[in-house]
């Protein structure tokens, strides 16, 4: 029998100030259900098909009921995820009539491979038979396969990170994974700027200046107009809490409450005006942002113009809505492309 202090060092937990899980020997488990049902919100809702007959899209996620979460155990994950969903979707024939669907996926598992997941589409009570159902049932079904895909991906790689530490003589080497931006750096930077620029008072002047950026989208204007104006995607891609209302003097506020504004006008899949201020900007201060949305044949260009901006945030600014908005689209949504 060995003696106290010399038995297998997996065990001797005690010994450490820190008890860190040594080699990842003992069982943990991580909650992954709130990640994953803003992750499978923000992949399923921007799905939409064209067609001979018209186009179909995807309009709500009225139901997502189930849980997710991760095991380690001696340094092997253990994935368990079940499902139920229920998708609202609408489809526009060539002549704009507008018919209302449902999409079903009862066993979304892990259990389950992915191609034996069943993808139901059915239309709603009351609407008369149409092909647009047949183009949701085929082409609508492989986006949404595809989307079911990328959310089992993202599950075993993006949210695993640093569940399983690589480890030199015994010893926790930390590791530094590539996420997307959070809403806590944009606070510290908040604050950082608060430090050092003291509010104004509401009614004095204070220099401004205008500010553009333009950038590259792998979709149609219609399908990234919809992620500025819908909730559930704000909050995806911006991965913070966010409440807005879509309409004519509409409010928002992103990022846990360091932006806020309303919206001055909205033309859908053409542009969006806004007023738009950060949080630790002087008391009643608003920039005006203007977003174009402009097709380019299979990619959409934005052009933003920013008025009124305080000459000492333009950089800040700029950053921001290049980090924030445009890069953590592209991450969430997989709309990568080049940046002029």
């Amino acid at each position: 029998m060995a003696k106290w202090g010399e038995g297998d060092p997996r065990w001797i937990v005690e010994q450490r100030a820190d008890a860190t899980n040594v080699n990842n020997w003992h069982w943990t488990e991580r909650d992954a259900s709130n990640w994953s049902t803003e992750r499978l919100k923000a992949l399923l809702l921007p799905v939409r098909v064209e067609g001979e007959e018209g186009a179909c899209e995807v309009t709500e996620v009225s139901k997502l009921d189930g849980e997710a979460s991760i095991n380690n155990r001696k340094g092997k994950l253990i994935f368990f995820y079940e499902w139920v969903i229920k998708l609202a979707w609408t489809g526009t024939s060539k002549t704009g009539v507008k018919y209302k669907g449902y999409v079903e996926i009862p066993n979304l598992s892990d259990e389950n491979d992915i191609d034996e997941v069943e993808i139901l589409v059915s239309l709603a009570k009351d609407e008369p038979d149409t092909n647009l159902k047949t183009l949701m049932k085929q082409e609508g079904a492989k986006k949404i396969r595809d989307a079911i895909k990328t959310y089992i991906s993202t599950l075993k790689t993006e949210f695993t990170q640093g569940m399983i530490l690589p480890t030199v003589n015994g010893e926790h080497m930390e590791t530094a994974p590539q996420v997307a931006p959070k809403a806590e750096d944009c606070k510290m930077a908040a604050r950082s700027s608060t430090a050092t620029l003291q509010p104004k008072s509401i009614g004095v002047k204070i220099p401004t200046c205008k500010i553009s950026l333009k950038d590259t989208f792998l979709t149609s204007p219609e399908e990234l107009y919809r992620v500025f104006i819908t909730q559930e995607m704000v909050q995806a891609f911006t991965h913070a809490q966010a409440t807005l209302e879509a309409d004519k003097g509409g409010k928002f506020q992103l990022l846990d409450g360091s932006v806020t504004g309303e919206f001055v006008d909205l033309v859908p899949e053409k542009q969006l005006v806004m007023k738009w201020r950060f949080k630790s900007w002087p008391a009643g201060h608003f920039a005006t942002i203007t977003l174009n949305f402009n097709d380019k044949g299979g990619e959409t260009e934005v052009c933003l113009e920013g008025k009124g901006v305080p000459a000492s945030e333009e950089e800040r600014t700029k950053q921001g809505w290049q980090r924030y908005y445009f890069e953590g689209i592209k991450q969430t949504f997989g709309y990568g492309a080049r940046l002029f």
